[in-house]
């Protein structure tokens, strides 16, 4: 019998050898035959420093009998090989219709061309950035005080936002899809422990690998990826179906040249920051609403002060790994101050994707070793803080800050500590915010420093204007997943569906079962 068994504690001074005898140890049985240990989750309890622990959940087979739960069935497959080779036959012979097309090619637009490719449905994907390689080239020129290229940065090109970020694959939501995302980012190079740990990371420069060979999988399945390819317009029948679209490429002398493509269905992974496309897409029909969101700095201090903090003793970053932290606070205004997208041993980068603004993030590499931590620490952007009742008003409020920053930083972000953030009405970190937000951070600082010793010291750094954490709109759309427009998919974070590589990535997969689905119904199968 195969087995789960859950809080499997070990000493930091035990190794996975011991597993077994924690198993037989927890269940006051000696001499238990237990065979096939597999990892199913890693945590960290150091809630009793210093008495730090390790604590499992082990799948596990045993001859005896025993009071537990057999383990359960973690496969997915949203439709058979016989049923993807139909679908691979109606194309061959022609008779399968037009061919879906993904705009975006982030975590939510890979995954579900890797779905509709595996199923035979041979998708187009454009993306309006480079290949990672080229990408990667033309944002650190940009970093090195070159011109930002507004089509490809830290937020557009292959591999989405998130090849510029710590890789974080933690969610909150809890869906049989998410292994599979993990098992697919395993097979193209993640380290295997992503498959248990609690708090699992893959590293910008692993991720940016992973992004490449995950590409060249969906093309040896039949699907296309056009890069320095934007979505320009899209083409409506009578009857409010998607009859086409219009897509503008950039040539490698910069010169455009545009190009229609008959298609009934459009995935639009377009990602949080896509506004041109929003407002495109807005003034063509698609019904929107605004969405809250939040606005805020960047915030370091020396991941030895976390470690330390975290863990009681630093010197278990070196087994651990370096530490995070998770912090929120509700204000006397009711407002939420929290800190997001934690980055150990990470750096602060500038994430602009438009010209004349400043903005920030942050990102870490695999080893987290840069001895330097930092978050976001946001504050709730309600809807009734924009200006108007426009749908792409947070939009608009978005771009009013993100200009301030670049004024206040004379061309690049603006920096200061938390000390004169504080202090000086003069702070440019601080004019960069809404008045509520720096109130709403002021405040909550002190209380996040009796959380996290450390937290809230004067020498702090921060870095203006963080305004990307979500997108501040959402295109509707029906339980079959298509927006006021048949056809048209929105999905993923930046129509308002995600928040963070892995839940981006489940939505694209779900995106894509419906339109299995909807294509096997034509044939006469079930999905």
């Amino acid at each position: 019998m195969r087995y789960r068994i859950n809080q499997i504690k070990l000493n930091m001074d035990e190794g996975h050898d011991t597993l077994e005898k924690a198993i037989c140890r927890k269940l006051k049985k000696k001499n238990l035959k237990i065979h096939d240990i597999e990892i199913i989750r890693e945590s960290v309890d150091a809630r009793r420093k210093p008495d730090v622990r390790l604590v499992y959940t082990l799948d596990f087979t045993c001859d005896s009998r025993l009071p537990l739960e057999e383990a359960e069935c973690m496969s997915y497959e949203p439709f058979t090989e016989e049923q993807a080779e139909a679908f691979r036959k109606a194309n061959e012979k022609g008779i399968s219709g037009k061919r879906p097309v993904i705009a975006g090619f982030g975590p939510c637009g890979i995954f579900a061309a890797l779905i509709l490719a595996e199923a035979g449905l041979n998708p187009v994907v454009i993306e309006r950035g480079e290949k990672v390689d080229d990408r990667i080239r033309t944002v650190q020129r940009f970093w090195n005080g070159g011109e930002i290229d507004t089509e490809s940065n830290v937020q557009f090109g292959e591999g989405g936002a998130g090849t510029f970020s710590d890789g974080k694959l933690t969610t909150g939501i809890r869906d049989i899809r998410i292994r599979r995302v993990l098992e697919e980012f395993v097979a193209a190079g993640a380290d295997s422990s992503i498959l248990y740990k609690q708090k699992p990371h893959i590293g910008t420069d692993r991720l940016q690998g992973i992004v490449r060979k995950l590409r060249c999988k969906i093309e040896m399945l039949g699907g296309e990826i056009f890069f320095d390819t934007r979505l320009e317009g899209i083409n409506v029948s009578e009857d409010n179906c998607l009859k086409g679209i219009h897509i503008r490429r950039r040539n490698a002398d910069n010169s455009n040249e545009t190009e229609y493509l008959e298609t009934d269905t459009l995935i639009l992974a377009i990602g949080h920051s896509a506004r041109d496309t929003f407002s495109m897409l807005y003034d063509s029909g698609l019904k929107m609403e605004q969405k809250p969101f939040s606005i805020g700095v960047r915030i370091e201090h020396p991941q030895e002060m976390i470690d330390r903090a975290q863990y009681g003793d630093p010197s278990l970053a070196e087994r651990l790994g370096a530490a995070d932290y998770k912090l929120n606070y509700r204000c006397s205004s009711g407002r939420g101050v929290y800190t997001f997208c934690m980055c150990p041993g990470g750096e602060v980068i500038n994430a602009s994707s438009e010209m004349g603004t400043a903005v920030t993030n942050g990102m870490s590499f695999s080893g987290r070793d840069s001895g330097t931590a930092n978050s976001g620490l946001l504050a709730d952007v309600r809807t009734t803080d924009f200006d108007s009742d426009h749908p792409l008003a947070g939009v608009e409020f978005q771009r009013k800050y993100e200009r301030l920053a670049y004024e206040q930083g004379r061309g690049s972000l603006p920096k200061s500590t938390y000390g004169s953030f504080r202090s000086d009405a003069c702070d440019p970190v601080r004019n960069s915010l809404p008045e509520f937000a720096a109130d709403a951070i002021t405040e909550a600082m002190p209380h996040l420093g009796r959380k996290l010793k450390g937290f809230d010291s004067d020498d702090a750094v921060m870095t203006a204007v963080e305004t990307r954490s979500s997108s501040p709109v959402r295109i509707m759309r029906n339980e079959n997943g298509e927006s006021s427009v048949a056809g048209i998919y929105p999905s993923g974070e930046g129509p308002g569906y995600a928040g963070g590589i892995m839940s981006a990535a489940v939505d694209g997969i779900k995106t894509a079962e419906k339109i299995i689905l909807k294509e096997g119904e034509k044939y006469g199968f079930q999905i």
